[in-house]
């Protein structure tokens, strides 16, 4: 079956459980988790029960879609997130932004947790991302191009909106919120990197550096959608800061974070 049928075979599958107008979809990557409390569910719906979607295998994401309302809009949540290195192929983990196009939406909002590069980042810090550099060993757009889909050689000189971007700065000042702002270079994972590493990719140009966000931002933008994405700093890979890491540590520091994530989604919300 060809990846067309099957978004439509999704797509019409979810239509008949729609509930609301949503424009806006939200993937709760690592900070965001705490975002369900503040929702009013309508209708949750279980990955494995969606034809074609693929199912989370990471700790910390849950697999589910939801329809609901947060802050007084219609919003589809997606309570957990694929990886490259859970060995799913870019057309499949990229899969449910095709779905979530197919049914109307207009706004991706990403979050992730990343490794900060930047000397003046500290773990915690909340990173708006205004760019980034794709050193995955693979792209969602390989192969033969649908035109119904989007364009063979996409655009990617504003892969982050400007205008998201800086509604986030206008919204983060009124709330009193820290924000840092840089590059984000996307990799395979699921090592994380050495102290070389980490030093070459600040050079390149990074910030922060992390396991998912890109395929997703590319098919989104590929596909029509304002892209909007934010990295929480849970660890550092900064010259003489290098530490040893588990992913423990990294959803520990992700959850601290995660309040200053949910209120700025939550008051962006009703001006996008």
């Amino acid at each position: 079956m060809d990846l067309l049928k099957q978004i439509e075979e999704s797509a019409h599958f979810l239509a008949a459980q729609k509930t609301g107008n949503a424009k806006t979809a939200i993937i709760l990557g690592s900070g965001l988790g705490g975002l369900v409390d503040q929702l009013i569910v309508n209708r949750e719906i279980n990955y494995k029960d969606i034809p074609h979607f693929p199912v989370s295998t990471v700790k910390g994401h849950k697999g589910s879609w939801i329809f609901g309302m947060l802050n007084g809009v219609d919003v589809v949540v997606l309570n957990g997130r694929f990886h490259y290195y859970e060995g799913y192929a870019m057309n499949e983990l990229t899969f449910p932004i095709r779905v979530l196009k197919a049914i109307g939406i207009e706004h991706l909002i990403l979050s992730n947790a990343a490794g900060g590069m930047n000397p003046t980042f500290k773990i915690g810090d909340v990173m708006l991302i205004r760019d980034h550099i794709n050193l995955f060993s693979n792209n969602p757009l390989l192969g033969p191009n649908d035109d119904r889909l989007g364009v063979r050689f996409l655009d990617m000189s504003e892969a982050y909106s400007p205008k998201l971007l800086k509604l986030a700065k206008l919204v983060a000042e009124k709330e009193q919120i820290q924000l840092q702002q840089g590059v984000y270079v996307g990799v395979s994972g699921p090592c994380f990197e050495t102290p070389a590493e980490y030093r070459m990719y600040h050079i390149l140009g990074g910030d922060a550096i992390g396991m998912s966000t890109v395929p997703e931002t590319i098919v989104a933008r590929h596909s029509g959608m304002e892209v909007f994405a934010l990295s929480v700093i849970t660890d550092l890979g900064v010259a003489g800061q290098v530490e040893k890491v588990s992913h423990e540590e990294v959803l520990q520091a992700a959850q601290k974070a995660g309040p200053k994530m949910v209120k700025l989604i939550y008051e962006m919300l009703p001006q996008l």
